[in-house]
């Protein structure tokens, strides 16, 4: 089997050079039309396959909003690669979005998610509430060709519990938001290293999820241990 890296192989540095490398690619998309490719400096383990999201959001007024978000569920090349294609395809392929323009540039950070590979959960009905840990997992749920991806930091953002978010990732994958409880329905959950740049250009920090959801979220039920 192929080596790869996964988001407990990542420091903080690593993160700070994929969130550069992030931005780094999408200038160059906007401002020239060319596909930027990891430079040589890139830590060698940013070059074994991986796989990654690449969130853009943009300050409207004085909060931010998402601007686009892509990645891959499959470690097909390297990680650093990855990263690059993600965040190409987050400001300019997102169909949520118009393209990104080059003027924007100044307005928007970038965040990458580096992804463990999913793991199946084999749990059904109500008793998957207790396998998913908000502030910790992602989700992935599948049925047919209905395919749902939520990362773990949305359930954060939007302070849902472990049941609201397994409803609003069955929704995300055109499915009623009760298909969890289907025992043909295929639920997934993996883990993720975030970084994110504090301000357009500004320092990276690496998020800690489950200390921010207990912050942001604490009139809600503890997130499970």
């Amino acid at each position: 089997m192929d080596e790869s890296v996964g988001p407990d192989d990542l420091s903080v540095d690593d993160g700070v050079f994929l969130v550069r490398l992030a931005r780094e690619a999408v200038e160059k998309y906007l401002k020239e039309g060319k596909v930027f490719r990891p430079p040589q400096n890139t830590p060698a383990k940013l070059m074994l396959k991986g796989m990654s999201f690449v969130t853009i959001r943009k300050l409207i007024f004085d909060k931010y909003e998402l601007r686009g978000c892509i990645g891959y569920l499959h470690p097909i090349e390297p990680l650093a690669l990855n990263v690059v294609n993600a965040a190409i395809a987050a400001a300019v392929e997102d169909p949520r979005f118009n393209p990104m323009s080059e003027v924007e540039l100044n307005s928007v950070i970038f965040e990458v998610s580096v992804l463990s590979t999913p793991k199946t959960l084999v749990s059904k009905g109500w008793d998957l509430i207790n396998e998913v840990k908000v502030g910790v997992d992602g989700l992935v749920i599948e049925y047919g060709v209905n395919k749902g991806l939520l990362l773990p930091e949305v359930p954060i953002e939007y302070c849902w519990d472990g049941e609201t978010f397994l409803s609003e990732t069955c929704l995300k994958a055109g499915l009623p938001p009760d298909c969890w409880l289907h025992p043909r329905v295929k639920v997934q959950k993996f883990n993720a290293a975030v970084f994110k740049e504090l301000r357009p250009h500004g320092d990276v920090v690496m998020v800690d999820l489950l200390s921010e959801y207990r912050r942001n979220c604490g009139h809600i039920a503890n997130p499970q241990q």
